[in-house]
């Protein structure tokens, strides 16, 4: 099954694409579910017929939030009850800020377990979909420093623990939330890497647009997310008269020529209506001509280590980074990761298992591939003759 994920800039017509691309899929017979939390007001305008191709699914952050909270309260009862704490009810609960990802990525993960075909998410603007999309392997690993696997083994002895240390241990119950946490986010964050979960970023042409295109790839690059299309959405019509209406279509077609330059053959180009979308016919004109149905993308470049003992002495792990400047990136080794900084994006990387006994002596980019030279401890890795 095939999953895209929409995004692109604020205000240049995510939603519209999204919604369009799913009834498109949905009229040439594919089994489609739409996610959107603004899917209503496209189906306003009459643009989402009831076609039994096409389901639409709308994530609801308060119903989500309240119904999370409720649930770790009454597991949490106990502990509530000897603390002699007042348990909130349904109606006085308010969702917290942070809510609306959590409901997006249960949306994700509701999406891909369905029997339809294809799956288009309509996610945030760029800078909070990037993020909403790292946010299960950050999150896993917040919880396996706080919370080792190791430690719950230790279940049984925690009784006899608690009196020798004088403290209490921690409880059955946050085990067990832990586990269920680790488990959702390890099923999101399979989502969201699966070669067939692509993304399909939603430009207009302007000042920002190839900056966004740019900034995109490389935080794309970072979390080995595939890029399957750039929509170029709202191009004004080229040989106008009126002298004003001239002048911003030039100007437009400057900024989409650097789109061109950028994207190659993954820029699809979408006219502007002169107005906002109304009913099936208007979605059908901005409709993607990629075909969803086509095979995925080619995944991701390999983040390969090369094995130079042979010559220097060295192994290279090579992380490609497209688009990446030399000024922007740093890195630094922290046990067995690598925290890397790339732009406004950062992540922990897990060593590979050939590179957690060497140590960083340098690194190099070139031509959007990160070179990181390790020095491997003679006593484990004898240089061959």
């Amino acid at each position: 099954m095939r999953i895209i994920l929409v995004t692109g800039l604020g205000g240049a017509g995510r939603t519209t694409v999204a919604a369009a691309t799913a009834l498109a899929e949905a009229r040439a017979g594919r089994r489609v579910l739409l996610v959107s939390e603004d899917a209503e007001g496209v189906e306003d305008t009459g643009g989402l017929p009831g076609d039994g191709n096409l389901r639409v699914l709308r994530p609801e952050p308060a119903a989500d939030f309240r119904r999370e909270f409720l649930a770790l309260q009454a597991r949490s009862g106990t502990a509530l009850d000897l603390l002699g704490a007042a348990p909130f009810e349904d109606a006085e609960l308010t969702e917290l800020p942070g809510s609306r990802s959590f409901a997006l990525l249960r949306a994700l993960r509701e999406a891909a377990g369905g029997d339809h075909e294809l799956a288009v998410v309509d996610l945030p603007p760029l800078p909070e979909a990037l993020a909403l999309l790292a946010l299960p392997e950050q999150l896993r690993r917040y919880l396996h420093r706080l919370l080792p696997p190791e430690r719950q083994a230790a279940r049984a002895l925690r009784p006899m623990l608690a009196q020798l240390a004088g403290v209490p241990m921690p409880a059955q119950w946050l085990y067990g939330t832990t586990a269920r946490w680790e488990a959702e986010l390890a099923a999101v964050q399979a989502v969201v890497e699966d070669p067939a979960t692509t993304v399909r970023l939603v430009l207009e042409p302007g000042p920002a647009a190839t900056r966004a295109l740019r900034t995109a790839r490389l935080g794309l690059a970072l979390h080995r997310l595939s890029l399957d299309a750039v929509v170029a959405n709202r191009l004004l019509p080229a040989g106008s008269e009126d002298p004003w209406l001239a002048g911003l279509t030039a100007e437009q077609h400057r900024h989409l020529a650097e789109l061109r330059t950028g994207a190659g053959d993954a820029l699809h180009e979408l006219p502007h209506l002169g107005r906002a979308p109304r009913g099936a016919d208007d979605l059908a004109l901005l409709a993607p001509a990629r075909p969803c149905a086509a095979p995925a993308p080619a995944p991701v470049p390999e983040w390969t280590v090369e094995d130079r003992r042979d010559e220097d002495g060295v192994l290279v792990w090579h992380v490609p980074l497209p688009g990446a400047a030399k000024e922007e990136l740093s890195l630094v080794r922290r046990g067995d990761e690598l925290l890397l900084a790339a732009g406004p994006f950062r992540r922990n990387l897990p060593l590979p298992g050939a590179l957690r006994r060497c140590t960083v002596t340098g690194a190099g980019l070139v031509d959007g591939d990160l070179r990181v030279r390790f020095t491997p401890d003679p006593g484990l890795w004898p240089r061959t003759s």
